[in-house]
């Protein structure tokens, strides 16, 4: 098989949640350890620092990566989704998987995979853990894909798991309250291994406080250990005066991403350094942290958080998909300078979109959408929704048409949001 012909495979021959949604979600890590075993258990190969939590998991692990480069380390970064291209999902020292890599691992494994029935994100995930030890990684930013416990990525022992926060995702998947979901992302903690929470939130901190206790795992809060007192913005990107909170040391970060609600993601990546440099066999420096942060989305091609594609008018694009992250990007819209601000918007079917649609700012002109996934949730049910909402604007069929009529409507000092789910950042990227 050439490349197109083995993404085909693994896109039609296996069950891709970023493609089916929920009905492609396996449990269990069974199958991913028998496979690993097979593979000879290349996870262990390297040092890995095990990333979960309803937002910011990506960004975090982007930054960390970057630090990590930074300093000096080869280190290999697994995330997902893609946007564009599967090979985003698999990274070392910022370059993609190549192409002759994944076909040549298909090919190889091809009988086992179909033997134990894989799903399509445990083999990407044993493709990452195969190529980072091949590639002679030393240590690995490793995201999960949902939830924690029985997810894919949970045979790794890490030499720190970071969960960044906490809100309501795939309730039918991971449980209808905060503290369900918060128990299934502790299930990353493992015994003895230190846990670093981003966020305090008192409906789920004893959760992870009982989770470490019962596993004699150290427990940190990235906000116990830095604060931010100062924080600037600029077009590219943005700045933050932190202290470390036990020596009151200042650390002054600048960041290539404009996000607003990177300051969590900034704190948590940074203590996370913190503790790498003082209690593990790594070591970073204050440049290589500092250099690290300041171009994690050039180091790492992060891309889709608060993206601008244009100006005159502005475009912003971003990932938010979820109303724990809309929240964030709804009031950045809201603060947004502009004389009209104008939102092109899809979601997936099987997300529960009443609490997103309520979010967004109902002075907007909407440009409803969709996708092109079998994912999607058609436009005119999008409009019909959001109208219950007091979101008015028209229906539009297909993204890039939606973007193309934003842009008729919009004079130079406005501004067009793209966004609501992946697939429709995809599209415009």
């Amino acid at each position: 098989m050439n490349y197109t012909q083995t993404l085909d495979y693994l896109f039609s021959s296996l069950t891709s949640f970023q493609e089916k949604g929920e009905a492609a979600y396996k449990p269990g890590l069974e199958r991913i350890s028998s496979f690993c075993r097979h593979l000879g258990n290349p996870q262990r190969n390297f040092f890995t620092i095990h990333v979960a939590g309803t937002n910011g998991k990506g960004s975090v692990s982007h930054i960390l990566a970057s630090v990590l480069q930074q300093a000096g380390y080869r280190t290999g970064l697994y995330t997902s989704p893609h946007l564009t291209d599967f090979r985003e999902r698999i990274r070392v020292d910022g370059e993609m998987i190549p192409k002759q890599k994944v076909v040549n691992f298909v090919d190889k494994h091809f009988e086992k995979m179909n033997e134990l029935g894989l799903s399509f994100f445990e083999i990407s995930t044993a493709l990452a853990f195969d190529y980072f030890a091949q590639s002679d990684v030393e240590v690995a930013v490793i995201e999960t894909g949902l939830g924690g416990r029985l997810d894919a990525t949970n045979i790794v022992v890490p030499i720190l798991s970071i969960i960044t926060n906490i809100g309501l995702d795939h309730t039918s998947l991971l449980g209808d309250t905060l503290e369900a979901i918060a128990s299934e992302k502790a299930g990353i903690i493992k015994k003895s291994i230190p846990v670093l929470i981003g966020e305090h939130n008192e409906t789920t901190d004893s959760v992870f406080a009982e989770a470490a206790t019962a596993l004699k795992s150290k427990l940190l809060f990235a906000e116990d250990i830095f604060h931010c007192t100062e924080h600037s913005s600029k077009e590219a990107s943005q700045s933050f005066h932190l202290i470390r909170t036990r020596d009151e040391h200042p650390f002054d970060v600048e960041i290539d991403l404009t996000g607003d609600y990177q300051l969590h993601n900034v704190l948590t990546a940074s203590a996370a350094a913190d503790f790498l440099h003082e209690e593990t066999p790594l070591t970073i420096s204050r440049r290589a942290f500092r250099e690290g942060i300041r171009t994690a989305a050039a180091n790492t091609s992060l891309h889709g958080r608060w993206q601008q594609l244009s100006d005159k008018p502005l475009v912003i694009c971003d990932t938010g998909h979820n109303a724990h992250g809309l929240a964030y990007v709804a009031e950045q819209l809201r603060r947004s300078q502009c004389e009209k601000l104008y939102c092109v918007i899809g979601f997936v079917k099987d997300k529960e979109i009443g609490s997103c649609l309520q979010l967004l700012p109902k002075k907007a002109h909407y440009l409803f959408t969709a996708a092109h996934s079998e994912r999607s949730l058609p436009a005119s049910e999008l409009a019909e929704k959001a109208a219950d909402y007091g979101l008015a604007g028209e229906v539009v069929e297909g993204v890039s048409n939606a973007l193309n009529r934003a842009r008729e409507l919009a004079s130079e000092q406005d501004m067009i949001f793209v966004g609501g789910s992946n697939f429709v950042v995809a599209e415009v990227l």
